[in-house]
């Protein structure tokens, strides 16, 4: 009898430890944010524009997708363009981004998929698969906002906090 009573006590106290639980997961005060997702993988937040609104991350596979209200793109160094689809996907271990969807830059007339990130040291790679460039994780210190990148100033956006030359696509 001591064995089923010790069963129904662990039950009652299960449920009564569920409802909470519940509530926090859909709170979603106890996750990190996407940002914060990121780092804990080794990579700035500025990989990262302003606006995500959620995420789903296979903490085992690495699986991620990230998801913003809309698609988003800026300008960078003026010429360059970059563009986040509404949905980002890949999978994301320590100081790498592999099979990367969702994210493109404009070289030339030609849209490339950005598909891998890498951090070696104090850069960041960034390949769309025929080619590949480097660049310093302080251009990354700083998440760009749609519509305005990092040059949000110009436009009256007085609130973004940091302004940074980023030459992320300038030397794809």
């Amino acid at each position: 009898m001591s064995a089923r009573y010790h069963q129904i006590t662990v039950s009652l106290v299960f449920l009564a430890i569920l409802p909470p639980l519940i509530s926090s997961a859909r709170d979603g005060d106890d996750f990190p944010s996407a940002y914060e997702v990121v780092e804990s993988f080794d990579f700035p937040v500025g990989i990262l524009p302003v606006g995500i609104t959620g995420y789903d991350i296979d903490w085992k596979t690495g699986k991620f997708d990230a998801y913003l209200k809309d698609s988003c793109s800026f300008s960078l160094e003026g010429s360059y363009q970059l563009k986040y689809n509404s949905r980002i996907s890949g999978d994301i271990q320590n100081g790498r981004i592999t099979n990367l969807s969702g994210v493109s830059v404009k070289v030339f007339f030609l849209w490339l998929n950005i598909v891998e990130v890498i951090r070696s040291g104090d850069d960041l790679q960034f390949s769309v698969g025929i080619a590949s460039a480097s660049f310093s994780l302080d251009n990354f210190a700083v998440s760009p906002r749609c519509g305005c990148g990092l040059d949000c100033k110009s436009l009256g956006n007085e609130d973004h906090a940091e302004i940074r030359s980023n030459p992320f696509v300038s030397s794809i």
